[in-house]
């Protein structure tokens, strides 16, 4: 039987390593998730934290998340090589046991300061995924994956979703992240039942599960419907801990559970000490639930002999749409206007659905992009 590492998101943040370090010193945490994208802004990394990290990394227990790649952005920009060129030199510094990216693209005109968004889901989507994909484990020379998206537009894109997730990291031997608070937003917001939805996944890809808590948006469509949102800001709700007890053992390539929890929202000694009970949650469903690896159908998800062509993929039609949407989210008075914006667009009558968007969910698009653009997560 495979072992199941008890993980935590470890990043350069002063509250989240104050929560942490009870959890360090009894030798708990077995595996780390750096989101190693939020220092490139930075010359250097303190070293005190480059220690941490490679005492993972020497251990093979060191993975990392990326957040501001982009991956669907329909133009490739000079932002995305200079990602591609970072990466690619920390996997030279570090030993990453895989690397994995986010679904979807960044609102926003450069689309490196935004919300991350889908995208239709469309050959030539999947095309200009499978193209940025190859990119990533060019550059990392491990195995690569991507996390399953908390947010949606409408139902029918939810149960498309695992679909063409497999048909995207397939072309990498890749993996999934299945983050189980983001099916907890699926689940609330669409009232699809977990054991339904859970099907609709490609659960033999599944390497790593993320936990997190979230919050309630009240929006203002649909008779101030509840939105459920993946901000990472509160504690694990009961739901996401009996999700986990369920999906651990359907899925037999698990190798970490990543509890993940907002530095901002750790600020207090009870938030640190509720976080680490939330950390002693989690090991115990691990430990107890146990595994239904089978070392007979065992996938290492190792990098494939392909490499990506020269000259990166572009799509300028879906370039256009994404930046058409920025600007209606960022800019957008009301769901009704934004409505009326949409149908006036490029994306009006495409395979982007906008017809049948969830008004309450255009809502939550609109604050999201809104607070994004504002300079908050």
């Amino acid at each position: 039987m495979s072992e199941i590492y008890s993980s935590i998101a470890c990043n350069l943040d002063a509250h989240i390593l104050q929560a942490a370090l009870p959890l360090f010193e009894q030798e708990k945490v077995e595996a780390i998730e750096w989101s190693f994208d939020t220092l490139f802004k930075f010359s250097e990394i303190p070293a005190w934290f480059i220690d941490l990290v490679s005492e993972f990394s020497r251990h093979d227990r060191l993975i990392g998340h990326g957040v501001y790649f982009s991956l669907f952005s329909g133009k490739w920009s000079s932002e995305q090589q200079e990602w591609l060129h970072k990466l690619q030199k920390l996997s030279r510094e570090f030993q990453f046991d895989h690397i994995t990216e986010h679904f979807g693209f960044m609102t926003g005109e450069d689309f490196h300061k935004g919300a991350p968004i889908s995208i239709p889901f469309t050959s030539r989507t999947l095309a200009l995924g499978k193209d940025r994909l190859q990119r990533i484990q060019d550059a990392c020379k491990c195995p690569v994956g991507l996390e399953n998206l908390a947010f949606s537009y409408s139902l029918d894109e939810v149960k498309k979703h695992g679909e063409f997730l497999d048909q995207l990291v397939e072309s990498v031997n890749g993996f999934i992240i299945l983050d189980l608070h983001n099916i907890y937003c699926q689940v609330h917001n669409f009232n699809i039942d977990f054991d339904d939805i859970i099907k609709l996944y490609p659960l033999d890809r599944v390497r790593e599960m993320h936990i997190s808590g979230g919050s309630w948006d009240e929006t203002l469509a649909d008779s101030g419907r509840q939105v459920r949102r993946d901000t990472h800001d509160e504690r694990v709700p009961e739901a996401v801990f009996e999700f986990l007890g369920k999906a651990i053992p359907k899925c037999v390539n698990l190798k970490y559970v990543v509890m993940e929890q907002m530095g901002t929202a750790l600020d207090t000694l009870e938030s640190q000490a509720a976080f680490q009970s939330d950390f002693f949650r989690m090991d115990s469903i691990i430990k107890e639930t146990g595994t239904g690896f089978d070392p007979k159908i065992k996938n290492s998800f190792a990098p494939t002999n392909r490499s990506a062509d020269i000259i990166p993929l572009e799509d300028h039609d879906l370039y256009k749409q994404q930046l058409q949407l920025s600007h209606i989210l960022e800019t957008a008075v009301s769901v009704s206007e934004a409505q009326a914006l949409l149908r006036a667009s490029s994306l009006n009558d495409t395979a982007w659905g906008v017809e049948s968007w969830a008004p309450y969910m255009l809502q939550t698009a609109i604050s999201i992009a809104r607070k994004w653009k504002n300079g908050f997560a």
